[in-house]
């Protein structure tokens, strides 16, 4: 089967040829109709994920996938052949920008019937991402008030319309995807090109950082006593190597590297989390239901074929999408 994939990392991938994938007694064989592509493919394949995951290479790129099922393990009990199903994979099984992907039944849910297969495979990644960062880390309730950066991006265009479903009040820095995100429900727009959002937020229950570095680091000025940031582009902390069972040595090292973080939250004090989103096909379930009631809609910016994928990641890169770009592969 066809695959893009890297063979180092730091260098662009080739589109290689790899054996159809054998499937475990808890695993469904999914033949790939379409795959998004996210900034995690990214960070990916230039190494910067080094310390928190090992792949062996070559290494098939892409993080969520929607299909069709063409074989089931003996023990799997919640999908059959014929199953339209989309998710993301979990991080030891990755690589979905491929023609056949094996995949754990736990990691999938049955594709939302009122969505195409591209629409469907830009959901899992941004989807799961916002619901973990919102439902299980910063409890968001109604009332109360959200900063979402960038706001026109995958994970963006996504949160605000979760966000605004639970009920806050939501604020979003864009550029000029100002009618987009109004359009999504951002109650207020800040043009982050012309404007500092920290000069106008104030007082906030919540952020979610998307981009990192210094605007993960003014954003701690936003948040009220007690108030929590979530980060997907920040720096791993001692507390998230913690509960993720990482080694003293990595425990310290992330500490280290957080250090500055780790003064601005008791300087604030407010909770830093570092958010690398997990599988989960329960939770996709919740999101069908959201997505198939269009009380969430998927906002696409564009589709290539697969034989360009290349190109596409290229696009990508070059961070002017408005919501998600995504392959089409059947």
């Amino acid at each position: 089967m066809k695959a893009l994939a890297i063979e180092n990392y730091g260098k662009k991938p080739n589109f290689l040829d790899f054996p159809m994938p054998k499937i475990n007694n808890d695993e469904v064989l999914v033949e790939i109709y379409a795959a998004s592509i996210n900034p995690l493919d990214t960070k990916i394949r230039k190494g910067e994920l080094k310390l928190l995951l090992k792949y062996k290479m070559p290494l098939i790129l892409g993080n969520d996938f929607s299909g069709k099922i063409v074989e089931v393990g003996t023990s799997v009990t919640k999908f059959k052949v014929g199953n339209e199903v989309y998710g993301r994979p979990r991080a030891n099984k990755m690589g979905t920008f491929t023609e056949y992907l094996s995949v754990n039944q736990e990691d999938i849910a049955l594709k939302p019937k009122n969505l195409s297969f591209e629409e469907a495979a830009s959901i899992p990644l941004v989807g799961l991402t916002s619901y973990q960062a919102f439902h299980d880390i910063l409890r968001i309730e109604k009332g109360h008030k959200i900063l979402i950066h960038a706001g026109s991006g995958g994970v963006g265009t996504f949160a605000i319309q979760l966000a605004k479903h639970m009920g806050a009040f939501v604020a979003t820095t864009a550029s000029d995807g100002s009618d987009l995100v109004k359009s999504l429900g951002a109650d207020e727009v800040i043009n982050y090109k012309t404007e500092k959002f920290e000069h106008s937020i104030r007082d906030y229950n919540a952020v979610l950082d998307t981009i990192g570095g210094a605007t993960l680091e003014r954003s701690f000025v936003t948040l009220k006593k007690g108030g929590k940031i979530v980060s997907i582009s920040g720096i791993p902390n001692g507390r998230f190597a913690k509960e993720n069972g990482f080694s003293s040595f990595k425990k310290t090292l992330f500490s280290i590297a957080s250090y500055k973080l780790t003064k601005l939250e008791k300087k604030h004090n407010v909770q830093y989390t570092f958010l690398f989103m997990k599988h989960s096909g329960e939770q996709l379930k919740i999101l069908t239901k959201m997505l198939e009631s269009e009380v969430i809609k998927p906002t696409l910016d564009k589709v290539f074929i697969f034989e360009d994928a290349q190109k596409a990641l290229e696009y990508a890169e070059a961070g002017r999408a408005k919501g998600k770009i995504v392959l089409k592969l059947k």
